[in-house]
């Protein structure tokens, strides 16, 4: 069934006139949708009762506080990829943030201004936000890893693990209602699953307690502007769960 940007608009409850305008800048005119949200799609089997063990917390990161960690991020020399970074990219946003964003990596960009999602990438992702009513700083967003791997390749095994004390004590300081993974590294790494994006978008997973959707990242929707439709059914899908909405 065919909807309208603006009927669309109306499921997520938010200004009219707002949503032309970051719908447009999404690249958004009108799209086919699988099916009706009647409430949320919920992943049963991806529940856990605590904070997940799916990420191995290293005993001297457990504890720290932002700014302890934000230095322990800068010098860290856990991996390769410390000798080829400019620098770490540690997030950024709000440390009380209801919603808490996750990709992959730094890219180059990144990499050289020290904060996740700039460039084209990032504005496109700052559109998304602002069209289910988000800014960039009420939100926080982080990576997986905190150094950009060469040649923007894939993160290594050993580069996740060097990195996972880190993302598991964001989290853990953050306290979102909700995780927005974006692109198929993070969605992965999160839910340890090699599901693709594909299968896992369209349902609301957990990450321990948490509600985790997932959605495209934005420099595939970049490259692939016909998926663009399914990351705005994605937004709507987390902005319908109940702590979605504050």
């Amino acid at each position: 069934m065919k909807k309208t940007a603006n009927q669309s608009a109306d499921r997520c409850d938010l200004n009219r006139s707002d949503h032309r305008s970051y719908l447009s800048a999404m690249g958004i005119q009108t799209w086919e949708l699988r099916q009706e949200f009647h409430g949320v799609v919920t992943d049963e089997i991806a529940r856990g009762d605590d904070l997940p063990s799916q990420v191995t917390q290293n005993p001297d990161v457990a504890n720290m506080d932002w700014s302890t960690l934000r230095k322990a991020v800068e010098n860290c020399t856990r991996c390769d990829l410390a000798s080829s970074r400019t620098q770490t990219v540690f997030g950024i946003g709000n440390s009380d943030a209801q919603w808490m964003v996750i990709g992959e990596g730094p890219g180059a960009e990144e990499d050289k201004v020290g904060e996740p999602f700039v460039g084209r990438a990032g504005r496109l992702l700052d559109n998304m936000l602002r069209a289910i009513g988000k800014q960039r700083d009420s939100v926080f967003i982080a990576n997986v890893i905190k150094c950009r791997p060469p040649g923007n390749r894939d993160p290594k095994p050993e580069e996740v693990t060097a990195c996972a004390g880190y993302l598991e004590r964001q989290i853990k300081l953050v306290n979102p209602g909700l995780i927005l993974a974006l692109g198929r590294f993070a969605a992965q790494t999160l839910l340890k699953v090699d599901t693709p994006v594909g299968q896992l978008r369209g349902r609301v997973h957990h990450y321990g307690k948490i509600p985790l959707v997932v959605t495209y990242h934005p420099a595939y929707l970049l490259r692939s502007p016909e998926r663009k439709a399914h990351a705005w059914d994605d937004l709507c899908l987390a902005r319908a769960c109940p702590a979605g909405e504050a």
